[in-house]
């Protein structure tokens, strides 16, 4: 037996073992490329090229037209009042309008704001425009644009030609008053009040006239609030009620003389800072041909307006 013995060793691979062992170890490996659709080049449909340059200049048109596009014209005088600011910016834009066309319709508001003012309250204005009411024209146009509510200062005229200068001033830098043509003092308050919403009501197409004093905080965005979500009625009063005795001593300050016709105690009526009427109760003091005003000799102007409207409500009063 012999001390070690030679293994058959395997025979080495052949080219056609080889090749099939290649084959197969590749075909293992390797797969199919699936085709890649990112590398495929896509056209965009005339069509729709031409759609989307169309869209482009229609709105390059309409915004060229919309930027030359004037501001109509606002209404800025009528009857005996003269509303300064619009006259404001009738002047800028006069040039823009055809003379002949005339004036234009009264422009709509959700509500007019008179603020009641006199010569000697030019600190209490100041005041005001140093807070909520805006201080130049434009800020005035925008208030209104945003809550659609038109802000005056309410103003009569004086003999004093001094005053008449300093009003004008003021109107000439600000443009935010409606002038009406009263002598204006304060026991004229009724007639202003009255002529305040006269005025008001041929300027101004609005749902609601509000009347305010010039020492007021107010927030018009409230107000503008308050005033949409009326509407239930259309004779509407929004604003404080009173009535109280009637002052018959005349050492007294509100020492009344008619007392004997009014009675021991005055009617119920409308008192307060601020008020609002609507545009049916305006309309009706505005148009009605009854010119009979019975004012008390207290100075109450607002028991005196209410008289008024009271007369107004009923002729054969």
């Amino acid at each position: 037996m012999p001390l070690f013995s030679h293994r058959q060793s395997s025979p080495l691979p052949t080219a056609t073992a080889t090749a099939t062992a290649t084959a197969t170890y590749s075909s293992k490996l390797l797969k199919p490329l699936k085709p890649n659709s990112a590398s495929v080049p896509t056209r965009t449909p005339v069509p729709i090229i031409v759609f989307s340059l169309l869209i482009g200049l229609a709105g390059t048109i309409f915004a060229v037209a919309a930027i030359r596009r004037s501001r109509p014209l606002p209404v800025f005088r009528c009857g005996k009042s003269d509303d300064t600011f619009r006259a404001f910016y009738s002047i800028s834009n006069s040039r823009k309008l055809d003379h002949n066309a005339g004036l234009i319709e009264r422009p709509k508001l959700l509500g007019v704001v008179g603020i009641l003012t006199g010569f000697g309250g030019a600190d209490r204005r100041a005041a005001m425009r140093s807070t909520w009411f805006p201080s130049d024209p434009d800020g005035l146009l925008r208030l209104e644009q945003a809550t659609g509510l038109a802000f005056r200062f309410v103003i009569g005229r004086s003999k004093d030609s001094k005053k008449m200068a300093e009003l004008q001033k003021e109107i000439d830098q600000y443009r935010d008053f409606l002038v009406i043509d009263i002598k204006d003092e304060y026991v004229s308050l009724p007639w202003k009040t009255l002529e305040f919403f006269k005025g008001a009501f041929q300027q101004f197409e609005a749902d609601y006239y509000v009347k305010a004093d010039d020492d007021i905080y107010l927030r018009p965005d409230r107000l503008a609030i308050l005033l949409a979500k009326e509407g239930t009625d259309s004779r509407t009063y929004i604003g404080c009620m009173k009535k109280g005795p009637v002052i018959t001593d005349p050492k007294m300050k509100w020492y009344e003389k008619s007392g004997h016709l009014i009675g021991n105690e005055y009617y119920l009526h409308a008192y307060g800072p601020i008020y609002v009427l609507s545009a049916e109760v305006v309309s009706s003091l505005a148009t009605a041909r009854n010119n009979r005003f019975v004012q008390s000799s207290s100075s109450d102007e607002r028991a005196s307006f209410n008289e008024h409207v009271l007369q107004k409500s009923n002729p054969a009063l």
